[in-house]
């Protein structure tokens, strides 16, 4: 009743992958994401840092950039200066997107079981709530 398929699928290969396209694992889709957060916790800290120095501010920078470097394989992040144009955002904004980034990439250390980066993701996590709690309320 049906005629059969006489030519190759363009769909898919009976010889496997394909050699010439570039696969990445699981743990390595993982890595690049989880440094993609960081990279973006990392951009707002030195925002927040621009807005206003804080010991705790500078510390949790250098130790995001240290575990940017160590998923991206040594390669430094790059990094605001601090001495560049100053964007005026409400440190309330700024402490909200970066409550959400710390987040992420809580979920993805978490999923990839990378206990430092899960840890420091926390810890941000549980900074900027701390920053916002006073603001919170004064608002209502």
């Amino acid at each position: 009743m049906y005629e059969p398929i006489r030519t190759k699928s363009v769909h898919s290969t009976v010889d496997g992958p394909n050699p010439d396209f570039p696969h990445r694992s699981r743990e390595e889709e993982l890595d690049i994401q989880l440094a993609g957060h960081l990279a973006a916790l990392l951009a707002v800290t030195d925002e927040l840092r621009a807005t206003k120095a804080s010991a705790d501010l500078d510390t949790a920078a250098e130790r995001l950039a240290e575990q940017v470097g160590r998923l991206r394989g040594g390669r430094a992040p790059v990094r605001a200066s601090m001495s560049g144009s100053r964007r005026e955002r409400g440190g309330t904004a700024l402490h909200r997107r970066a409550h959400a980034l710390a987040g992420r990439a809580l979920v993805v250390a978490a999923s990839r079981a990378d206990t430092a980066a899960a840890i420091l993701a926390a810890e941000r996590m549980d900074a900027h709530a701390a920053a916002l709690e006073p603001r919170e309320l004064a608002s209502r």
